[in-house]
């Protein structure tokens, strides 16, 4: 049974979390956001920190940039790290942003031409228990504009797997198709987005930081040729190209949902 968390700490992230919140931007800031096919964008980011299975301490921290609208590769950088922070329902954004932040830092200072103007985070924003997730994080940090990205529903401030979201989820007819996340106060927090034809399970997009969460919601589907947007499908763990066996973002510590 693992040990309570530190209440201390805890206290401490919230004040942070609730510093930098103040600090989010929720709406578009680029003229390429505006255009209705994206003009003005070439370059697209992932990030994501990756487990060798069996291992929540030893990682490897993942950016991918890819030039858009063709998707190819332009650069990737993979470093193994070890995190020193625990893991904390509603923190994860401490545990692993440290490490996502230094591979935009790296990319910056050794090709900057190359830095990508946006960033998929493989993980949640403002859908999240204090409407703070990681991709807020990173972004506020970066000044970059984000999007989180999240494969498996946080349950959270009354958004549930209900009957209710099975029903809105079996009437997603085509890729593109997408239906609000509503917290019990009325604010949309993101969206369930069926992202691909091909596959009927959404997706689900939040605002990260400096987008739209309809701006999100469409170029998420733009860089979809499967289920998962590219910039994070291309990420090591998930095309399987690592030298060893990775399970993204999976330590036995960390949550599911990516909050």
């Amino acid at each position: 049974m693992s040990a309570p968390p530190d209440e201390g700490l805890v206290e401490l992230w919230t004040s942070e979390q609730a510093r930098l919140r103040q600090q989010l931007v929720e709406e578009d800031t680029e003229d390429w956001q505006r255009s209705p096919l994206f003009s003005g964008l070439e370059r697209v980011g992932g990030v994501d920190l990756s487990f060798i299975k069996g291992d929540d301490v030893n990682a490897c921290a993942q950016l991918v940039v890819l030039s858009y609208p063709d998707l190819e590769l332009l650069y990737e950088n993979s470093q193994m790290v070890t995190l020193t922070a625990p893991y904390i329902a509603g923190f994860l954004a401490f545990r692993e942003t440290p490490f996502l932040f230094e591979a935009l830092q790296r990319l910056e200072k050794n090709d900057p031409k190359l830095m990508p103007q946006v960033v998929f985070v493989d993980g949640n924003g403002l859908f999240h228990y204090r409407e703070f997730g990681l991709a807020c994080h990173l972004g506020v940090l970066s000044g970059l504009p984000c999007v989180g990205v999240a494969k498996n529903l946080l349950q959270v401030q009354g958004v549930h797997k209900s009957e209710e979201h099975q029903s809105q989820i079996a009437a997603l007819q085509k890729g593109g198709d997408s239906f609000p996340l509503t917290a019990t106060s009325g604010k949309v927090l993101g969206k369930a987005l069926r992202s691909s034809d091909k596959s009927s399970k959404p997706v689900y997009v939040s605002v990260g930081h400096k987008i739209s969460l309809d701006t999100a919601v469409r170029l998420t589907h733009s860089c979809c040729r499967y289920r998962v947007p590219e910039p994070i499908r291309q990420l090591g763990g998930e095309r399987g190209g690592a030298s060893f066996s990775l399970s993204s973002s999976s330590s036995s510590s960390s949550s599911s949902s990516r909050d």
